[in-house]
């Protein structure tokens, strides 16, 4: 048998064409971008030259491209298997951020926790833990309530593992590109829907806690060229925070979008 012969994939053109994959190339840019805008900032509580965000969204960002790539190909199970690990790391990164924000002082410079997770010298506590101390904070509880308004991000993690530990047959027929499947563009409609829903939640903890993350340069441009910045030009939003948020914030959670408007002092319109 001429192995070439064989069709690479069997997959309808609705699934190539599926909007997701747009989408994904926008979240790997917001991520690149968003790296490169935090690294100017201050890091407090790590010995870090960098902001110790700044690896961490490009981390993320690689992460969204292999999803977009292993998904692309036909392997939704697998895929699933990776969007996992990126509600994962969205979570571990709004930990470590609390954490910090919750630590560091005049009298704590140094977080030991986050310091000693940052040299490979103690682990980031399990998932279960870390979503608690989350869902606990006094800080974070506005966005927190309307995040569980409902069990979808319960059922986010029970469908990524789902398809992680092949617990429907159905689920591992997910990952065969060559068979036709009833359901397949189904089934990429409702990753599309969690991919969003995990980029909603990680957007709206990361800037309620840390807005000014989402800072536009004007200011320090201002100062660079040695003229007086704008009137609260401190306060502008970074075009591609704007757009993210417009986007996705606005589309999918509008509940969500009025509660950094109101609650933060960047001038999200």
């Amino acid at each position: 048998m001429d192995l070439d012969s064989l069709p690479k994939h069997n997959l309808e053109k609705e699934y190539l064409e599926h909007a997701v994959f747009g989408q994904l190339t926008e979240l790997v840019a917001f991520y690149q971008t968003l790296s490169d805008a935090t690294m100017a900032f201050g890091n407090q509580g790590t010995k870090a030259i960098f902001n110790l965000d700044t690896y961490v969204f490009t981390s993320i960002g690689g992460t969204v491209e292999s999803i977009k790539d292993v998904l692309y190909s036909g392997r939704l199970n697998d895929s699933y298997a990776l969007l996992r690990k990126y509600y994962d790391s969205t979570i571990i990164n709004i930990y470590t951020n609390l954490y910090l924000n919750n630590h560091f002082s005049i009298n704590n410079f140094i977080v030991e926790h986050i310091e000693n997770w940052r040299n490979g010298k103690e682990t980031i506590p399990e998932y279960r833990v870390i979503s608690r101390y989350i869902k606990e904070s006094d800080k974070l509880k506005p966005i927190t309530d309307l995040l569980q308004r409902d069990k979808l991000y319960k059922e986010i993690r029970g469908r990524c593992n789902d398809h992680t530990h092949y617990n429907f047959y159905y689920n591992l027929l997910l990952n065969d590109n060559q068979i036709h499947l009833e359901g397949r563009v189904k089934a990429i409609n409702r990753f599309q829907h969690d991919l969003i829903a995990i980029f909603v939640q990680h957007f709206s903890y990361l800037f309620y806690l840390n807005e000014h993350y989402m800072m536009s340069s004007d200011y320090v441009d201002y100062l660079d060229m040695g003229m007086a910045p704008e009137e609260d030009s401190q306060y502008w939003v970074a075009p591609f925070i704007q757009e993210a948020f417009d986007k996705y914030v606005k589309v999918y959670r509008s509940d969500i979008a009025e509660e950094l408007k109101a609650k933060t002092s960047m001038k999200l319109r």
